[in-house]
């Protein structure tokens, strides 16, 4: 199974902390680094987990509050000092390329190498990338500003032939192909072999689910179904639920809900407001709705599916 998990860069909200820097995050599958959100000290936090900064092509922006766009400037100067000559692909909030553009004017800079927008559409989910193994897509929020979140899934695999039955019925490669995209095979003299007899069903797509900052949203339930893993954004406890409203954030316990309302498998929580010292209430909070929540925290790794990566700070902070 080709690996597939999140490695967490900035876990706090707008004010980073001495342990956590505002929102980014890499999403690795087929050890290919895509990057969500580019805060302020992400290319700091990408050399300190070993990211490997030169084979990122795709960065995906939610929106332009400063703490989730403010790195992606000293992120490109860098990557014209390490001589970058391949495309960089960033899907985004369609001001970006402007404020992007004004940056670039004021200091006179010049990049070596091509930088493609491709802004995203609030009319629904929508698909912005994809590849031989994965499917990107876009959905709407509610924020501030305009937002989105993003669906990282894993595209459906062929089944898996049964070893013995290839030489059992002298299958040719052409029959092997056509069986694992499903056929029946017919034998010389007209006998139809089921293809359940032939074939193993292969695992079923994982899916990773990134929800930033935004009110508690349930009409997204139309758009998401079992993610393997959702991330969610949960600024405040309950009992600054009133300034999460009035700041169109989500509580611990309201990620939680959206969680149970997707069927989820596992719910990470991030995005914290700095005035918690400690996280264990929020954790807390959201466990006694979805019991299957963590905490995000700076160099966090987690699997998307099966649990082959042990999480290594998942308990309640003391």
């Amino acid at each position: 199974m080709l690996n597939f998990y999140v490695r967490i860069l900035g876990s706090s909200s707008a004010l980073p902390t001495s342990q956590r820097m505002p929102t980014s995050q890499v999403v690795f599958y087929n050890n290919t680094p895509y990057l969500i959100d580019c805060a302020e000290g992400t290319q700091a936090q990408l050399r300190r987990f070993n990211v490997p900064m030169l084979k990122i092509n795709h960065i995906f922006i939610s929106h332009t509050h400063g703490d989730h766009i403010y790195g992606i400037f000293g992120l490109l100067s860098s990557y014209n000092l390490m001589g970058r000559k391949s495309d960089l692909n960033i899907y985004a909030p369609t001001e970006l390329e402007s404020i992007y553009s004004t940056v670039l004017n004021l200091n006179n800079d010049e990049l070596k190498y091509k930088v493609k927008f491709f802004p995203l559409n609030p009319k629904g989910k929508v698909l912005i990338l994809q590849n031989k193994h994965l499917s990107v897509y876009s959905f709407p929020l509610i924020h501030s500003k305009p937002v989105w979140g993003f669906i990282f899934e894993e595209k459906q695999k062929d089944k898996n032939i049964i070893k013995e039955k290839i030489e059992e019925f002298n299958l040719s490669i052409s029959d092997i192909v056509k069986i694992k995209k499903g056929e029946d095979f017919v034998k010389a003299d007209g006998e139809i072999i089921s293809n359940n007899l032939l074939t193993i069903e292969p695992p079923k797509p994982r899916k990773y689910v990134f929800c930033t900052d935004t009110l508690p949203v349930k009409s997204i339930k139309k758009y998401i179904e079992n993610p393997d893993l959702l991330y969610h954004e949960a600024t405040f406890a309950n009992e600054h639920k009133d300034i999460a409203k009035q700041t169109m954030h989500s509580t611990a316990e309201q990620a939680a809900d959206i969680a149970k309302l997707l069927y989820a498998k596992k719910l990470v929580i991030g995005h914290f407001s700095s005035r918690y010292k400690k996280l264990d209430g929020l954790l807390r909070e959201a466990i006694k709705v979805f019991p299957n929540t963590v905490l995000a925290y700076d160099g966090n790794k987690i699997s998307v599916g099966e649990d082959d990566i042990k999480d290594d700070k998942n308990d309640l902070e003391e």
